[in-house]
């Protein structure tokens, strides 16, 4: 098939309620409304449900991030007099005080890395500095502190991981095939075996399968 009657528009679809600043999109990103985005990286085929926020991080591609979550969850100045943004945003409040820059940066400092293929739930929350590896999946209203290995299931309060999504062999296999960096006319080839078959039946196929 002409892949020009295969594919949809790649350009990232964006809510008009949606706000992003100083943020990168991929091809087939999906942004749904009332989600709220601060220099963030979106990968090709990523999707923000509504009600969504992050900050200062890079998400993979083929992520899939519900609504209500909040990604690099704002963090708060502990050591100060008080907590409140009037120390690190007094510029809200009373005139010729600027924003706390070193403040700004500390919190640009401690970026959240997602990688590829990951799915996070409904109102969970991911704290500053933490990394998602490809394939995880984050359970809902989750709060995770702590890096999250590549397949594994977490959740919890704070999210621990539960178990592996797949034997550590498959994984590797996953990894390898990096399915995720394929053109977008062979995974929609793929997407058919992408239902039908067991993970090794699909990797034995695609394994020899000249990229």
């Amino acid at each position: 098939m002409d892949p020009h009657l295969l594919l949809r528009d790649s350009e990232p679809r964006i809510h008009p309620t949606a706000e992003l600043k100083s943020c990168r999109l991929g091809r087939y990103a999906s942004i749904a409304e009332r989600v709220i985005l601060r220099e963030v990286t979106v990968g090709d085929f990523s999707y923000f449900e509504r009600h969504a926020e992050a900050a200062y991080t890079s998400v993979g591609k083929f992520c899939s991030i519900a609504s209500n979550t909040r990604i690099n969850a704002l963090e708060h100045p502990l050591e100060r007099p008080t907590t409140h943004k009037v120390s690190y945003r007094p510029n809200e409040y009373f005139r010729w005080l600027g924003v706390d820059a070193g403040f700004l940066e500390r919190r640009r400092g401690r970026p959240v890395t997602i990688g590829h293929d990951v799915w996070i739930g409904h109102g969970a929350v991911i704290l500053p500095g933490v990394a998602i590896g490809n394939g995880a999946v984050i359970g809902a209203n989750a709060v995770v502190r702590r890096d999250v290995p590549a397949f594994a299931i977490a959740a919890g309060i704070p999210a621990r991981p539960l178990r592996q999504r797949f034997p550590p062999e498959i994984a590797a296999r996953i990894e390898a095939l990096a399915w995720w960096d394929w053109p977008a006319e062979r995974i929609a080839e793929a997407v058919p075996d992408m239902q039908a078959m067991p993970i090794e039946a699909f990797l034995d196929r695609w394994e020899r399968i000249d990229p």
